[in-house]
């Protein structure tokens, strides 16, 4: 690392420091030339291979524009699109790789987009893998139904709250039920 003060090559590091959600390290460094101490902030660096072969840096900001347009007029706030496009990144670096396939980065789009809303996951499920014909949105549909996700799943019946008939007379459930 070059030192900012003396414009020597080289730096020894003294501290380091995971920030941001272990995504990045910050290091305290210190030139053995001039002995002055600077920090410096590194990132794991994560490209995206395009279907052309082209690569580019992975980007939020892309998952976040292309998730917006499936969730146009859906009941879906901003916090819940970026919690989304963070919860895609820690995806895709949790894999270990350097270089993702952009067919992974949508893979990793489709689970939180459903738990998000069943609705625009259908919409960019659609255009993410070419629906072309009224079966294939049907067959997704029926998938939809088969494999109900966390956020769609019925109460267990366990759960579910019944009134406290204990204390009432039968007089007074008779009322209520119509008996």
């Amino acid at each position: 690392m070059i030192c900012p003060f003396c414009r020597h090559d080289d730096s020894r590091v003294v501290d380091s420091r995971p920030v941001v959600d272990g995504t990045e390290i910050r290091r305290r460094r210190e030139c053995p030339k001039c002995g002055q101490r600077f920090s410096t902030q590194e990132v794991a660096l994560l490209n995206i291979i395009k279907r052309s072969g082209a690569t580019e840096p992975f980007s939020r900001e892309k998952v976040l524009v292309g998730v917006r347009k499936a969730c146009q007029g859906r009941p879906v706030n901003e916090d819940d699109l970026v919690l989304l496009a963070q919860r895609v990144e820690e995806t895709l670096r949790g894999t270990g790789q350097a270089e993702i396939e952009a067919q992974e980065v949508g893979m990793a789009i489709l689970a939180p987009l459903r738990e998000l809303d069943e609705v625009a996951y259908l919409r960019y499920a659609s255009v993410y893998r070419n629906f072309a014909s009224l079966e294939d949105f049907e067959g997704e549909i029926a998938l939809l139904r088969a494999l109900p996700s966390n956020a769609t799943q019925a109460t267990p019946a366990s759960q579910v709250r019944t009134p406290d008939t204990s204390t009432k007379s039968p007089a007074t459930l008779n009322q209520k039920t119509g008996k």
